[in-house]
């Protein structure tokens, strides 16, 4: 087993056993949301923008993600009305369907099923897609999920004008020299990230199912499921080189992003439902994303 994976596995059951012991006071779990959302995704979103790259032949590595993330939006739009889910359960559903764990898993796995030849196509997967949905896509839906009430979209506006990873972005794009002590100091907060983020995971997993069953289980089979089905056909229209295309499917079956779900707690958007879908997604796309990769050869 990759050493990713046994990482994943260990600050999950960590966090579980550190709240069935009471190690840690109510609501660590948010405050250790927030220490990722306020430092480690902005830590981020400053290293890697300025490095994003793109050629025309990667074309399908930057469309896809975009487009099953609206493809999951639908899904979820429509699960809201036939399941009477409120806002929460509904943003959170779409935040862990439409953003993947495409780099802290997706890079290993890419690797260890398809070769070290695939890194450089998921990283385009990553920069060019999951990592540009988590800067612009997902302020927006926080800020219209939280806060109670049906924001207007100055108050939208707003929040996302004032969301950490969102100013980081902004900071990013421009022009400016960025003195050479940055990046090692930006590399050291990111690197809390994983770690920090998969252990709130676990304080607030459950090994029962969460309330919003329907929810939970719609999530999993849209996430391993749905998604790199459609993401197959799609690669297919874009007509890709054959190494651009496995790497297309394999990462769009990635189990949800830890980041994604980190934001949905921390912003108290259905925290059991989001906690869920980030831990028992990587547990069950131990089994479905070598189950794809299978497929693909």
């Amino acid at each position: 087993m990759a050493p990713e994976l046994v990482l994943v596995l260990a600050l999950l059951f960590g966090g579980y056993l550190a709240r069935r012991l009471s190690r840690f006071p109510d609501g660590a779990s948010d405050t250790l949301n927030r220490f990722v959302i306020d430092l480690c995704v902005p830590a981020v979103v400053l290293r890697l923008v300025p490095q994003l790259e793109f050629e025309w032949r990667l074309l399908a590595l930057v469309a896809i993600p975009w487009l099953l993330a609206a493809v999951g939006y639908a899904i979820t739009r429509l699960a809201a009305r036939w399941l009477h889910l409120d806002r929460a359960t509904e943003a959170v559903l779409f935040l862990c369907t439409a953003l993947g764990n495409t780099s802290f898993l997706g890079f290993p796995l890419c690797s260890a099923l398809l070769g070290d030849q695939s890194l450089p196509y998921a990283a385009v997967y990553d920069q060019l897609g999951s990592f540009l949905l988590l800067s612009i896509v997902v302020p927006v839906v926080v800020a219209r999920a939280g806060g109670g009430g049906t924001p207007t979209w100055l108050e939208t506006l707003r929040r996302v004008l004032t969301f950490p990873p969102f100013i980081a972005l902004i900071l990013a794009l421009l022009p400016w020299a960025r003195p050479a002590f940055l990046d090692p100091v930006l590399k050291l907060i990111a690197a809390a990230l994983v770690p920090v983020a998969l252990f709130a995971v676990g304080l607030r997993l459950r090994i029962t199912p969460p309330r919003e069953l329907s929810a939970f289980v719609l999530g999993l089979g849209v996430k391993l499921g749905l998604l790199p089905a459609l993401a197959w056909g799609i690669a297919l229209l874009f007509a890709p080189p054959q190494a651009v295309f496995e790497v297309a499917v394999l990462e769009s079956a990635m189990p949800a992003m830890i980041s994604a779900g980190a934001i949905a707690m921390a912003a108290g958007l259905a925290p059991e439902l989001a906690a869920a879908l980030v831990g028992w997604g990587v547990l069950v796309s131990l089994l479905t994303v070598p189950a794809w990769a299978a497929l693909l050869r």
